[in-house]
């Protein structure tokens, strides 16, 4: 296994991994509104397709749209935690520990992703 091939599959594993906790989530935040179940739902068929699409073509297309989807749940939640995120869940979130455990899963994606674009 080449390096290249080992960072795309940590991006891969990064994607998984947030996919399966914003999954998880899912039925809890629809209990909240319409809104965060939405945002959830978003936020978990986003990257479990990018974990998919880069499984069988890490083009750099592909590893560009990761890398924005990942800025995006991570300023998402950026937002969620300090001021709240219009329509979709305007009441401020508290931080917690899954949260940031995921987001630091999201930053290291987001990193290894950004390094294999050329």
């Amino acid at each position: 296994m080449r390096l290249a091939e080992l960072r795309v599959d940590i991006v891969i594993l990064a994607c998984a991994i947030s996919a399966g906790v914003h999954g998880a989530l899912i039925p809890d935040h629809f209990h909240e509104g319409t809104g965060p179940g939405v945002g959830f739902l978003l936020a978990a068929v986003l990257p479990a397709g990018l974990a998919v699409l880069l499984t069988r073509s890490p083009t750099q297309l592909a590893l560009v749209g990761t890398a924005a989807v990942l800025v995006g749940l991570m300023a998402s939640y950026a937002l969620a935690v300090t001021t709240g995120l219009p329509v979709l869940h305007p009441e401020v979130e508290a931080v917690d520990g899954l949260a940031l455990v995921t987001k630091a899963v999201e930053a290291v994606g987001l990193i290894t992703a950004a390094s294999l674009v050329r």
